[in-house]
């Protein structure tokens, strides 16, 4: 019994940690994001208007 909840606390400790490092890398996914719109946002108005 000891041997199963001590597996089921790795489990538990691993999924947690997976969870973390991907609302943590989330982070960086929006923020690269918005700035290659802003990127393309700032090509487009430096474009002149015919």
């Amino acid at each position: 019994m000891r041997n199963r909840a001590q597996s089921i606390l790795e489990y538990a400790l691993i999924i947690s940690v997976v969870v973390a490092t991907l609302a943590a890398m989330s982070i960086y996914v929006q923020r690269s994001a918005q700035a290659n719109l802003k990127v393309i946002e700032d090509q487009i108005n430096a474009q002149p208007n015919n």
